[in-house]
């Protein structure tokens, strides 16, 4: 049996794949290593009993996940994921390899993740190039969860929130400044904290206010992310993420403006993923 993991900073979605390559699916909280120790790791796996009744008998894990860019950060994930599954042979890479896999058609696409954070990269089949590194989300990680959170967040303390939506905010989620500016500042997972905010932009995506904001962000994301790449408006430009598919209108508006045609949208790549696994790598296994 074997596990494929497509982990962002929020969640990981885990399927597991028997030997006559039944499905089965799994979740955890996302690993992210710029913000979480082996040892959390570990111990937030141990905590669903389904992954661990089978750990023994997996063969394989093959770990895809935000901030493991670095054969430094990829051993932290990768020594959490040792302790549970003793017996397997363990794969960890950057979650814009999975992006590429999900997204790729047969020709040179370039392939956007927009989740918790923000990444790019063009993946032509075989080599994957990133040109414009990922900043995370106090310098970059524009156009995502993160992003937008922190931009409703400042307008709600700045008090430029429209009056309807200023109060629905306070309704929801009754937050003063003392309390969001500890959570933020003080405490872990702020990156997730903030994009927890996007369910609350999402229920108002048809406001002006939001509109604007979320097609302003899509559109700096691909002046960054995108234009970067030779001949971009000549490649197909594609999604992987729910916050692409929520706002696919501001999404193509802001990829109008910039010449820029968006093709796939991917809401989860998990299951893309799979896919590929048992195409191209698990048929070479004795599963």
């Amino acid at each position: 049996m074997h596990f494929i993991v497509e982990s962002g900073s929020t969640k990981s979605d885990w399927v597991l794949v028997d030997s006559k390559n039944n499905q089965s699916f799994h979740t955890t909280i996302g690993f992210n290593p710029y913000f979480h120790s082996s040892e959390l790791i570990t111990s937030e796996i141990k905590k669903n009993l389904d992954i661990m009744n089978v750990a023994s008998e997996i063969k394989s894990v093959y770990f895809y996940g935000a901030g493991c860019s670095s054969s430094e950060m990829n051993a932290i994930v990768e020594a959490g994921l040792k302790k549970i599954f003793v017996n397997a042979f363990i794969l960890v890479e950057h979650d814009l390899l999975a992006c590429a896999y999900a997204t790729y058609t047969g020709r040179p696409v370039i392939s956007c993740i927009i989740g918790t954070g923000s990444n790019s990269c063009l993946f032509d089949g075989e080599n994957l190039s990133e040109v414009v590194p990922a900043l995370g989300y106090i310098l970059g990680d524009e156009g995502s969860g993160s992003y937008f959170g922190k931009q409703l967040i400042s307008s709600f303390l700045y008090h430029l929130l429209p009056k309807d939506i200023e109060a629905d905010f306070i309704e929801t989620y009754q937050l003063d400044k003392e309390t969001l500016v500890n959570r933020i500042y003080r405490e872990p997972n702020a990156n997730v904290f903030i994009a927890s905010f996007m369910p609350f932009i999402a229920k108002h995506k048809d406001s002006p206010f939001f509109r604007k904001m979320v097609t302003d962000g899509f559109k700096k994301f691909m002046e960054i992310h995108v234009c970067c790449y030779q001949d971009y408006t000549s490649k197909e430009v594609n999604f992987v993420g729910s916050i692409s598919l929520i706002f696919e209108r501001e999404l193509n508006a802001a990829g109008k403006e910039l010449g820029i045609e968006i093709g796939r949208i991917i809401p989860k790549p998990i299951h893309a993923l799979v896919q590929y696994h048992l195409d191209y790598v698990l048929k070479q296994q004795i599963i």
